[in-house]
């Protein structure tokens, strides 16, 4: 998720000197990518969870199994997904928006974004096995490369630098895509260097651990999937008030993708290190480290709220330059910098449950809240009651102190502990 969170934030600062509508269809656009990809996504969790309990068992040789396998599944669905879903595009972007420039412009980086689909997969594959192998500078470091490469490419294509043609927003799709299969190729180098001797690509796991790994991953992959349909429903109910409020929606979610960026590192981190100790047979361990993770958490998610508060029109004049969208966008985004230290609860416990193999657990607690409580919701206040985006925005804030409440509740009930993967 880090990955595509960075890739959407490049795209959209850069589209943002092309206008209202470039703004609005990679917004909705990159949502729309995120939820054609959040089944394949859910490896990444499966292969973290599983990885770690073999390496917290002593058995660090048969996590490269687990990771083989998940690039072999990845290898064989993802090009199945691309096909159907960058067919399916053109017919369904329209009725999640109607402005006719919007669609011109979203069709075609959707389905450049819909392409790279195989390498988004056996990225997240190598991200949970780096991360659960205590690798993670690997990890960071292909990042690195790898948005590096897409900030060239879209100034490139976007602009028509070099030589290159001016695609504007279709010239992010294609950049992020060919980004994407340029971290997949580091990652395959990355393989052969550093894992255990003769194990990368040369054997599978064992039933048991195939049956873990999926059964990890297709309840993450399913919650990922409706919670990137839930931000799609958002942003359409967000396009019923209005095209430049649907700007500065997508605006306040790229900010608030990046400013959490370090929240989802330290979940990140907490799974991998519940998965080990619960390997190690240390279940005191296990429930002390989420707490621990939270405590920084909760100190980072205020510090990188404060601005959000305090300076909200200068930061959105980084990606807005109409001053009337950059005034909608104003005390969304404080109460978003508000609500920021609830984040720490939700990703400390979230990803502990999920290090623990409890995925179907905070699958069912992230739909729920989702979709039979905020997107009804916010459609009555934001749309139908006409409080527009101030409206929506504070249902957003409410609805993440719901998931804090009980995500921790869940974590302090301790069922996860008695769960095998």
């Amino acid at each position: 998720m880090v990955s595509q969170n960075l890739l959407n934030i490049v795209d959209t600062a850069m589209v943002g000197f092309l206008g209202d509508a470039a703004l609005a269809a990679v917004g909705l656009g990159g949502f729309i990518v995120f939820m054609c990809q959040a089944l394949i996504l859910g490896i990444a969790t499966g292969v973290q969870s599983s990885a770690a309990r073999r390496k917290g068992e002593g058995r660090p040789e048969r996590a490269a199994g687990v990771l083989n396998t998940a690039l072999l599944l990845v290898l064989v669905s993802s090009p199945i997904f691309s096909i159907i879903l960058i067919q399916l595009a053109e017919p369904v972007y329209p009725y999640l928006n109607s402005d006719p420039e919007v669609i011109e412009r979203g069709v075609p980086y959707i389905e450049w974004r819909l392409a790279a689909i195989v390498f988004v997969g056996m990225n997240f594959a190598f991200r949970g096995y780096w991360n659960a192998m205590d690798l993670s500078r690997l990890y960071m470091n292909t990042l690195i490369i790898m948005h590096a490469c897409n900030i060239l490419l879209n100034y490139v294509f976007i602009f028509g630098k070099f030589g290159s043609p001016a695609y504007g927003v279709t010239g992010a799709g294609m950049a992020s895509a060919i980004s994407m299969g340029i971290g997949t190729l580091v990652y395959f180098y990355l393989g052969f260097r550093h894992m255990e001797k003769g194990s990368f690509l040369r054997c599978l796991a064992n039933r048991k651990e195939t049956g873990s790994l999926i059964r990890v991953s297709i309840p993450a992959g399913v919650q990922q999937l409706f919670f990137a349909a839930g931000l799609v429903a958002m942003f359409w109910i967000i396009g019923r008030i209005g095209t430049p409020e649907l700007a500065a929606a997508n605006v306040l979610i790229t900010v608030l993708l990046f400013a959490i960026l370090p929240g989802i590192a330290m979940g990140i981190a907490c799974t991998t290190l519940v998965g080990q100790a619960l390997g190690r047979r240390d279940v005191e361990d296990a429930y002390r480290w989420a707490w621990d993770v939270n405590k920084v958490n909760i100190v980072l998610m205020f510090v990188l709220g404060l601005p959000m508060w305090v300076a909200p029109d200068l930061i959105s004049s980084i990606f807005i330059h109409e001053p009337s969208t950059r005034e909608l966008a104003r005390w969304p985004m404080r109460v978003m910098g508000l609500t920021m230290p609830l984040e720490a609860f939700v990703f400390s416990f979230m990803h502990g449950l999920l290090g623990a193999g409890d995925a179907k657990r905070v699958m069912v607690v992230s739909i729920g809240t989702q979709w039979l409580i905020f997107l009804p919701l916010a459609y009555l206040v934001g749309p139908v009651l006409g409080f527009g985006l101030l409206g929506v925005w504070l249902l957003q804030g409410g609805h993440r102190a719901l998931l804090s409440i009980l995500y921790t509740s869940l974590w302090r009930g301790r069922k996860w502990q008695h769960i095998e993967v």
